[in-house]
């Protein structure tokens, strides 16, 4: 993986794909590169680099011309970042190149095969296991050359095709990783984001798993990987090419924090029943007799997403009554889990594309359990394979590290509570009370962001840390697990999160005044357990800071945010921890938008 950019039509191609590499840098990527042809010209002609695409952009002669061309980002899997392993991949002959996103399981055993028999290999990379199977092959279509290579392919794919031989075409096909076509005025884009098309066009085909295209200047068709045509509809993307511009911020991260209120809105608007004290869900595909039947509920994501789904879950618990947990979908694939019918299961992904929750999500569907979609990307692979769900409408996010499609993923995992809740055994005066929080979080988010520079302050005097410790207890410990997730993507300090009535458990023996513990301490019937965790650190000498509705005695500074209710308390309390591993990244002179080794859509085990 990372990034894929294509073109064909009438204009010239390097500044499209260059230009389109740079809308797709923010998925995180170790290296680039560009391959051209046209009906005209004698072969393809690629250059590569390590690094950014302005590495890549630097070495691209000034006569390098063509109306057809490849172009990806790579973040590395098989084989160290480097100019030889950096994707397009040629054959020996230089007629075939292959832009890939995924992982080729049976690489390893494929590649010995080929060199058996005489193939020599320039990079380490799995990649290129497809370019010389599609090479070999003595189809006489490229369409069918590159079906018959797929035919002997084990793993995930998104990949981008040319050859020299058929230079008015790029074939491309999916499984696993996106493909999305662009419709443009007798030209074509491909794409593995909708990013790199929308500055072109807004007419879009996404491809399903086991889907090809060919795509030519005028034309496209699409059909399976066994041949059987299918129909594509193309679909406007809601989004414009200015949601992904940085809007006067120095960061993606910082606009996408401030946008938070803005986001907020979105998800709510138009979704409330005042009526009933409750909200519209359409989307759920799930009516109330189906509803009031569910005896448990099983939240799946990865990363920011599963912290989203603890929180979601709580809500749940608190709201409908209905048994709830959240699992990493990367390990609940692996453990052979019991599916009940009688559980609904959630799969949360900002991208829909997350391949360890699409993964389960196909394993569930296998064994006829129900599943929603909680998503941000309108049509994705997730919201397309689940029974229904909701989409978090945060918009487009650039950086790498997710902050407002949590935040908007946590709203909307309290409205399904609610509507659940309403179904079952809410109250009407509780529903009116959780909409009325609800109504307020905009309001109250943004009076947070504008304490930023005290937060500024503090990320400074805590910047020297080496190691830092983040505290919790119930709702609090999934804020707390976040925010020391966010911490250690952008700033590399070690931070670890434990739920505070764990640390006499073992987690004390850490604290000395050289490692800070950030405390979630909620106005709630917890307060003073929370409180008591507190004494504890300062006995021991450690360093506080907490996030509080008030200030709190025992720490050394306090964030005080805004009250709302109890249930709702978390969605705040996280915003603040947001812009301080923002600042303290930004004081250490890190990468924001593009933390190492990290990328945004994890298409890949």
């Amino acid at each position: 993986m990372c990034g894929i950019v294509g073109y064909i039509g009438k204009r010239d191609v390097a500044p499209l794909l260059l230009e389109g590499l740079q809308r797709l840098e923010y998925r995180g990527y170790d290296s680039a590169g560009i391959v051209i042809t046209s009906p005209k010209a004698a072969g393809l002609k690629m250059v590569k680099a390590k690094g950014r695409v302005r590495d890549l952009e630097a070495r691209v002669p000034k006569r390098f011309t063509g109306t057809t061309g490849i172009a990806h980002t790579r973040w590395a899997t098989h084989g160290a970042p480097s100019d030889v392993n950096s994707h397009p991949h040629l054959d020996p002959e230089n007629k075939v190149a292959v832009v890939h996103n995924g992982i080729v399981d049976n690489a390893a055993e494929l590649r010995a095969k080929l060199e058996a028999d005489g193939v020599v290999f320039a990079s380490e990379t799995d990649t290129e296991v497809i370019t010389h199977l599609i090479a070999r092959s003595q189809a006489t279509t490229l369409e069918e050359k590159v079906r018959e290579a797929l035919k002997v392919i084990e793993g995930t794919y998104g990949i981008a095709v040319m050859h020299a031989e058929f230079n008015d075409r790029i074939v491309v096909a999916r499984n696993g990783s996106p493909v999305v076509l662009g419709i443009g005025e007798k030209e074509m884009f491909v794409a593995s984001d909708v990013a790199a098309l929308i500055a072109h066009t807004r007419q879009v085909v996404t491809l399903d798993d086991g889907e090809m295209a060919t795509l030519k200047a005028d034309d496209f068709r699409t059909y399976t990987t066994s041949g059987a045509s299918t129909t594509a509809t193309p679909e406007t993307v809601e989004w414009e090419a200015a949601s992904y511009d940085m809007g006067g911020h120095d960061t993606y991260m910082h606009k996408e924090i401030s946008e938070q209120p803005d986001a907020v809105d979105r998800v709510l608007r138009g979704r409330i029943d005042d009526r009933f004290s409750t909200v519209h869900l359409g989307g759920l595909n799930l009516d109330a007799r189906e509803a009031r039947g569910i005896r448990r509920i099983k939240i799946l994501g990865c990363g920011t997403s599963y912290h989203a789904g603890l929180i979601g879950a709580g809500l749940i618990e608190s709201m409908a009554r209905i048994p709830a947990d959240a699992e990493p979908a990367s390990e609940f694939r692996y453990r052979n889990p019991v599916v009940d019918p009688d559980t609904l299961y959630i799969a949360v992904s900002q991208s829909g594309e997350t391949y360890d929750v699409l993964a389960a999500v196909q394993e569930l569907k296998r064994k006829g359990a129900r599943v929603l979609g909680v998503v941000n990307v309108v049509g994705s692979a997730i919201a397309r394979e689940a029974d229904g769900g909701m989409y978090v409408h945060a918009g487009p996010e650039v950086c790498v590290v997710s902050t407002k499609c949590f935040t908007n993923t946590v709203v909307a995992f309290a409205l399904l509570a609610l509507h659940l809740g309403r179904i079952r055994d809410l109250s009407v005066t509780d529903g009116k009370r959780i909409i009325e929080g609800l109504r307020r979080l905009p309001a109250q988010i943004s009076e947070i962001l504008e304490s930023e520079d005290e937060i500024k302050k503090l990320a400074q005097e805590y910047a020297g840390a080496q190691s830092m410790m983040f505290i919790g207890r119930v709702r609090g410990y999934p804020v707390a697990l976040e925010a020391s997730l966010k911490l250690k993507e952008i700033s590399y300090i070690h931070a670890e999160a434990y739920p505070a009535s764990e640390l006499k458990h073992g987690p004390l023996a850490l604290i000395e005044p050289a490692l800070p513990t950030v405390a979630i301490v909620p106005d709630d019937d917890l307060l003073e357990k929370n409180r008591a965790a507190l004494e504890e650190i300062k006995a021991r000498s450690g360093r506080i800071l907490a996030v509080a509705h008030q200030p709190q005695e025992k720490a050394d500074h306090t964030i005080v945010v805004p009250k709302n209710e109890d249930e709702l308390d978390p969605i705040l309390m996280g915003i603040p921890l947001q812009l301080l591993a923002y600042h303290t990244a930004l004081a250490m002179g890190r990468d924001i938008d593009k933390p190492r080794n990290l990328a945004k859509s994890v298409t890949v085990e």
